[in-house]
């Protein structure tokens, strides 16, 4: 692997990693009703926006990781059930570990529709996506 990949990968590690301890520091915490600019955003809106970046992170980490493009569809796979279990793990710590939180169902479909999406675009965008990871 080239340095500017290797790079990339580890820069993309790197944000992928702080990301997922933000998103567990976030949904193990007491929160507020959040507001963005005037707009207040569901729940499940804010679970399904938080799993598909955190999927689109950690696919783009494996992309400039990996050798070649043949593990693309597989590493997908792999990542869309790493960030499903992943958020039904916090789900479950929700309800242990907190006394202020409860597992949802729903938060599991909102995280999984999010994850759903970032899958769609991966497969939607795997021609310019390999060009993208040529030219690095």
């Amino acid at each position: 692997m080239n340095t500017r990949k290797s790079l990339v990968a580890r820069i993309l590690l790197f944000f992928s990693i702080v990301y997922t301890l933000l998103i567990t520091w976030l949904s193990l915490t007491h929160l507020g009703k959040i507001s963005i600019g005037g707009f207040n955003p569901t729940d499940k809106m804010l679970h399904a926006g938080a799993y598909l970046f955190l999927a689109l992170l950690w696919n783009f980490h494996f992309i400039f990781k990996s050798t070649g493009f043949k593990a693309y569809r597989s590493n997908l796979i792999r990542v869309a059930v790493s960030c499903l279990i992943f958020g039904m793990l916090i789900e479950v710590l929700q309800g242990t570990l907190t006394s202020y939180r409860d597992p949802d169902w729903l938060d599991i479909l909102a995280n999984s529709t999010g994850i759903g999406l970032a899958v769609l675009f991966f497969l939607a965008m795997a021609p310019a996506i390999k060009r993208l990871r040529q030219k690095v």
